[in-house]
């Protein structure tokens, strides 16, 4: 192993750290998602290559790993006390009064943060690494839940400074993540999370990481213990260190009075419909950690802080028919029609009831006065039914025996409250849900089709499936309405575009039941071939990364049906990729590292690199000695100069495209 390859991975290391930051926390990528995972690609190759140079801090490790047997326990160094609570102006006020009392007329500020509704981690940090995070647990002791932790891409693994620091702050899921996420869990017939502090918990204390990892969590930092000599004196400054340290910190605000204090939370109060998290309130602090000290505590709680709650805005609406819908495994779904009541700033008119289970639970009935509110500050719900003031006009619903939309038979999965349609090949629901998932973003990605257009295709007979869509032409689309000439040429040029997407991705558009693109990534890469996977076994799918049971006879059952098989012979014909191009291709350009600038004429940047990877060459977006070749296009940035500065051999677009074909 050369000291080259050693300074290498430790620059990947440290550039991979760094996009990860400027993505998940500043919301300001510099570098696009291809430049990315070719830097981490390059990461693991190396890695691979030189085992011995594997960390635990090393951006490879954040995924992955043995299930822990157990959570051990952890002592917390410093108690996390628990806050005390106000709940209106008045106590606030009080707050302040019994603050005063102590601190006399002393100048101090407050300090005024949102009090994310997650669950509380400890991090700590010796010369800068990530050694342990722990549940908050009583605030004595809490949990070992480093494994999980590290899955979190808003945790830094290294900090820019070699210091020992202890920092505690929140996991919780975002809002709109949530709402993702517990709809592909309905989905998959698994049961649902009541609200995100929820589904952050749980995912936080699983054994297995690879849980962990495969759910939206997110943490942000809201305060700081240095071990050692404290380099700050108020608690802000603690923050603006932590955003040093390329932590997520959440917006915070400084009042000098009460008044002042007042009116920064009632500013506070009025954002949290636009946060991306839900809140459960403030928290107000005194902002000055000398005055902490001389504050002291109760022994429950300090008596420097208090959380500044406010109660859930819940309204009393109308349900005004109850509609099932089907979803694109055949899922049955009853969504309450509410007449229109805002709530939180937000007008909400539905309200999804999840199953029959839980309809029943509720006693929710057409034309009963409800009260909403939305879960989480998003996601509108039925907390409960006003049953005195039912007139007897209410009528109970019962889930259909038949599907709504095709008439088939519907089956409740072994276990589950949920319904689903039988007749998937027929069923127009799955059949348009089934369309649009397949030339969705992370499956066929054609971007010239939409929702709208997909409907007016159906509508006018002209698909019926996926496979129908490589057999359009531009006359099909210039007859619809609002289709002109561009339009129609723009559509099937996307289409055109799509049949090169890897196997993986026609792997994920098919909709196998539970087959996300994480698996579809895994049966392509463990499989190669579509004929190969049909052919397999429930054990040698059951042997596969993240495929159990379910997953496994769910893939069977589907290559088992006729008409699935009928779109997949289609599909062949229209020249989709059923093979994966890296598994058994011959690897001409193995060994070899490209980097790419300019635009090209024939080929997007992502095309050329797809081209490069499927022939067993690297991608990378930086400019060294180590680099092969830079293929130059039209308006050829710095990256042009910098190779010519290293001596690396340059390539026009032809050149690469002989180099590719050869």
């Amino acid at each position: 192993m050369s000291k080259k390859v050693e300074e290498r991975i430790g620059k990947l290391r440290r550039l991979i750290e760094e996009h990860n930051y400027k993505y998940y926390v500043l919301a300001q990528p510099e570098i696009s998602d291809e430049e990315y995972d070719a830097l981490y690609r390059e990461l693991e190759q190396l890695e691979k290559e030189n085992p011995e140079l594997i960390t635990p801090e090393s951006p490879t490790q954040r995924v992955g790993g043995e299930p822990a047997p157990f959570l051990e326990k952890v002592e917390h160094r410093v108690p996390l006390m628990g806050l005390g609570n106000a709940f209106n102006e008045g106590e606030v006020r009080e707050f302040h009064r019994r603050v005063r009392d102590i601190l006399g007329e002393r100048d101090f500020s407050y300090i005024i943060e949102y009090k994310i509704d997650g669950l509380t981690a400890v991090l700590t940090y010796e010369r800068g690494r990530l050694i342990r995070g722990a549940t908050r647990g009583d605030g004595y002791v809490g949990e070992d839940v480093t494994h999980n932790i590290k899955t979190i891409t808003t945790v830094p693994l290294n900090l820019p400074e070699e210091v020992d620091l202890e920092v505690q702050g929140e996991v919780f899921m975002p809002g709109e993540a949530f709402a993702r996420f517990n709809q592909q869990r309905e989905e998959r017939g698994e049961k649902t999370f009541a609200n995100p502090r929820n589904a952050a918990s749980g995912s936080l204390r699983q054994l297995d990481p690879r849980i962990a990892a495969s759910r939206p969590l997110d943490f942000a930092a809201f305060a700081l213990q240095e071990i050692g000599e404290r380099r700050y004196s108020c608690h802000s400054q603690g923050l603006e260190y932590l955003k040093e340290m390329k932590f997520r910190v959440n917006n915070f605000a400084l009042a000098s009075s009460v008044e002042e204090l007042l009116e920064k939370c009632e500013e506070f109060y009025g954002k949290k419909a636009e946060l991306p998290f839900a809140i459960d309130g403030l928290v107000i602090k005194v902002d000055q950690l000398d005055l902490r000290s001389e504050l002291g505590a109760t022994a429950k709680s300090p008596r420097w802080a208090i959380a500044y709650k406010f109660a859930t805005q819940q309204e009393v609406t109308a349900v005004e028919k109850i509609e099932v819908t089907v979803g694109r495994t055949g899922t049955l779904t009853p969504t309450a029609h509410l007449r229109p009541v805002n709530v939180g700033g937000a007008v909400v008119k539905r309200a999804v009831l999840h199953n029959e289970e839980e309809i029943r639970r509720k006693d929710v009935r057409i034309g009963d006065q409800v009260v909403v509110q939305r879960a989480g500050e998003v996601i509108p719900e039925v907390v409960r039914v006003l049953k005195e003031l039912r007139t007897g006009e209410e009528e109970k619903f019962v889930m259909p025996e038949k599907c709504p939309v095709c008439g088939g038979g519907v089956a409740r999965d072994e276990g589950s409250p949920i319904l689903r349609c039988t007749n998937q090949a027929r069923c127009p629901a799955q059949r348009r849900e089934g369309i649009l998932h397949f030339i969705s973003r992370g499956a066929m990605n054609i971007d010239g089709l939409g929702e709208k257009l997909i409907d007016k295709l159906l509508s006018e007979g002209l698909i019926a499936d996926p496979g129908d869509l490589y057999s359009l032409g531009q006359q099909d689309l210039e007859d619809l309405e609002r289709m002109g000439p561009r339009s129609a040429e723009n559509a099937l040029k996307a289409i055109e575009e799509s049949r090169e997407r890897p196997f993986e991705r026609v792997l994920n558009a098919l909709g196998i039941r539970f087959v996300g693109a994480t698996t579809a990534r895994l049966l392509a890469r463990e499989f190669g071939s579509l004929e190969k996977l049909k052919r397999a076994s429930q054990d040698e799918l059951e042997a596969v990364q993240e495929v159990g049971p379910r997953i496994a006879r769910s893939i069977i059952e589907y290559f088992h049906e006729e008409g699935n098989q009928k779109l997949i012979a289609k599909l062949k014909k229209a020249g989709l990729q059923f093979e994966e191009k890296y598994k058994d291709a011959v690897k001409k350009l193995e060994g070899k590292r490209f980097a790419f600038t300019g635009s090209m004429e024939t080929l997007t940047r992502k095309e050329a690199e797809e081209l490069v990877i499927e022939r067993g060459g690297e991608v990378t977006s930086s400019i060294s000695s180590r680099l092969d070749y830079l293929v130059a296009g039209e308006k050829a940035g710095s990256k042009l100069d910098k190779a010519r500065e290293e001596g690396v051999k340059i390539l026009g677009e032809e050149e690469f495209k002989k180099m590719i074909a050869g």
